[in-house]
């Protein structure tokens, strides 16, 4: 099974802030809703052990293997031997499938970073201070105060204490200087023993966002001279495959479709998937009446909607357009690239998209193109940069709509 990528959020600040209480707590906290948590801790000294001296898997590394797991029928660890510090995004890339990652520490991660500032730790107070100072002269956030330091004396005392960046997105602290320069920022600011406030936060911007996941299947394709979901793919309708590929993307998936006699069988097939057959809610086909469908049948606030002709559509790319929605507050999230939009590889946010394409309908539009020029849609581009640090390989866009496209494709199967 395709395994999706998992969001993320830093918790940082400077030595005995009270980092590893928010996080245990925020880890408490979200674990009791429900959410699938994983957290990295980074360990500044450079070297430390998860075992102790006299274990068997602390021989095995003293003997001379450099990468050890340690298995049981509950827990498993793995202790390796590194000769460079690995990069935060690279450990988060190997923890697939998480609601949401908490990393402790990790500043220069380029992660969005919650930075804590308490009043009892000296070294937070300094850093307040200067936040403050720098937030009322009007600064960038995340200026680089040590070179601004060399430059002028008055930016000199506290330089060496790290300070919140532009990847700040929340400071929790009870130091009134602090949260004076968090408001003239603009960024959220919530009290330190206030854990249920800053989940809500974590929860609302970066969880994994529950999304439905909409294959448009339509029915009868006169290239194709059959119903695209019910061509044959590898031995088995080519629909079977889009679910299966789709499947760990999505909370709920829907097929829209004029033929659900015919697709009765997936209910049996996929027992697993919570899955509706939804017919279109328009007497008349095209584009725009099919992505009113799409988004009228789906119950998830974010909708991904990919045509069931996509052969290798990505479940990695349905995770990252919904993570990303849910970061710049989008109404669309497109990917785009040297043909334009991808509209049916894209997500949407149901309650401001959905009247969105009614408008389109009813002033006589056939487009889809219209709703991504609605003034009322923010719409972000997800470049084709971005696409392939998902899918490094690509292909996501790759549709079929001959039998002979089709047998092309199912030539490469093999080799995918």
């Amino acid at each position: 099974m395709v395994e999706v990528p998992s969001p993320a959020i830093a918790v940082v600040g400077r030595h005995n802030s009270g980092k590893t209480t928010l996080v245990v707590k925020l880890i408490s906290e979200l674990a009791s809703r429900g959410f699938d948590v994983g957290s990295i801790k980074h360990h500044s000294h450079g070297d430390f052990d998860i075992d102790y001296p006299g274990k068997d898997s602390y021989r095995h590394r003293e003997a001379g293997a450099t990468d050890t797991v340690i298995a049981s029928p509950h827990k498993m660890a793995r202790v390796r031997t590194m000769d460079h510090e690995v990069e935060c995004a690279e450990i988060v890339a190997t923890m697939p499938g998480h609601d949401i990652v908490i990393v402790e520490g990790y500043r220069k991660s380029g992660l969005p970073t919650i930075e804590i500032m308490r009043l009892a730790n000296e070294a937070d107070s300094a850093v307040a201070a200067a936040f403050l100072e720098s937030a009322r002269r009007g600064d960038d956030l995340g200026a680089d105060h040590v070179q601004m330091g060399k430059r002028d004396p008055r930016h000199a005392a506290d330089i060496e204490n790290k300070m919140p960046t532009s990847n700040t997105v929340a400071v929790v602290t009870d130091i009134p200087d602090a949260r004076e320069a968090a408001a003239v920022y603009g960024i959220p600011c919530f009290d330190v023993d206030d854990v249920r406030q800053i989940t809500d936060f974590v929860e609302a911007h970066f969880t994994r966002p529950r999304v439905t996941v909409v294959i448009q299947a339509g029915g009868e394709s006169r290239r194709m001279g059959q119903s695209k979901a019910l061509v044959e793919f590898n031995g088995r309708p080519l629909i079977c495959r889009i679910v299966e590929r789709l499947r760990p993307a999505a909370d709920e998936m829907v097929i829209t479709t004029n033929e659900a006699d015919k697709l009765q069988f997936l209910y049996g097939m996929f027992p697993d998937v919570e899955l509706t057959l939804a017919p279109d809610a328009y007497d008349r086909r095209g584009a725009l009446p099919g992505l009113y469908t799409a988004l009228d049948a789906a119950r998830c606030p974010f909708v991904a909607i990919v045509a069931c002709d996509m052969v290798f559509a990505s479940p990695r790319l349905v995770v990252a357009e919904a993570i990303e929605m849910a970061e710049t507050d989008a109404d669309i999230v497109v990917p785009v690239n040297k043909h334009g939009f991808e509209p049916f590889h894209a997500t949407y946010r149901k309650d401001t998209c959905l009247p969105a394409v009614r408008r389109s309908i009813d002033s006589g539009k056939s487009r889809v193109q219209s709703v991504f020029e609605d003034d009322a849609i923010k719409v972000v581009e997800f470049s084709q940069d971005k696409v392939l640090r998902v899918e490094p390989r690509g292909g996501c866009f790759i549709n079929t709509n001959t039998p002979d496209e089709l047998a092309h494709i199912e030539k490469s199967f093999l080799g995918e």
